[in-house]
């Protein structure tokens, strides 16, 4: 596996936890590597580490062994602090359920990442004003057909139009990579295929890196990878579509 060429990578990442006594083995070593514009989906049956994986290669959880390198650096050599930094201003995250706050607006929600990026880069002179942040939310708002739900709380956003507030809020950070945890799990058909659409479509027109994980593989049938994963290992990896 060649560090440099990939944006992302993991090297025999290894998950267990404790219940009681036992061990419970979730990822058995898994090598996976993703290059830059890539659209990767991960797909498997409930339990297989789906999830698990995305999380540490996404920062949000330490592997038992392994590592995970963005770009050549090891994520997992950096401190907590760091780490924060990294996620904050590199990776955009949408989750299921969403994960906005409920009091705040559609437009507040998608601001929050640059400020606090702003707290956490206090001391540079290049610092963005929280004009300048709110208009670039509100451009991102405009991209995704929410012009006119940005002063909507979540409780009065659909399901689908929640999901695009939480990519808008991925987005405006402007990362390099997209991780998504069964972004259309919650959603009904239709709204699942904007969503569906949606990713795609920065895919493409913005050459964002996509991490998909999903158990609705069938939704991403456009993906350039698709990635089995049973009971903590790679079983089946199928290349659909070169990365142009």
């Amino acid at each position: 596996m060649s560090i440099q060429k990939n944006i992302i990578s993991g090297q025999a990442i290894i998950k267990t936890y404790k219940e009681a006594e036992k061990t419970v083995p979730v990822l058995r070593g898994i090598d996976i590597a993703v290059g830059k514009a890539e659209f990767i989906v991960i797909a498997g049956p409930s339990g297989a580490g789906k999830s698990t994986l995305l999380h540490i290669l996404g920062g949000l959880d330490s592997p038992t062994s392994g590592k995970v390198f963005l770009g050549q650096q090891d994520i997992y050599c950096l401190s907590d602090q760091e780490r924060a930094k990294l996620r904050n201003q590199r990776l955009g995250f949408v989750f299921q359920f969403y994960h906005l706050l409920s009091e705040f607006s559609a437009l507040e929600n998608v601001m929050l990442p640059s400020l606090i990026s702003s707290e956490l880069y206090a001391k540079s002179a290049n610092i963005p004003t929280k004009q300048h942040l709110r208009k670039k939310a509100l451009d991102i708002l405009g991209l995704l057909g929410l012009e006119n739900r940005i002063d909507f709380l979540p409780a009065k956003l659909s399901g689908g139009e929640k999901q695009r507030v939480a990519i808008a809020r991925a987005l405006i950070n402007e990362p390099d990579i997209i991780l998504c945890d069964e972004p259309t799990g919650n959603l009904d058909s239709r709204s699942g295929e904007e969503i569906r659409s949606i990713l795609v479509r920065l895919n493409h027109e913005r050459n964002c890196t996509v991490i998909v994980v999903t158990h609705q593989q069938d939704l991403f049938s456009e993906c350039g990878r698709l990635i089995h994963i049973r009971d903590g290992l790679i079983s089946e990896e199928l290349v659909l579509q070169e990365v142009k």
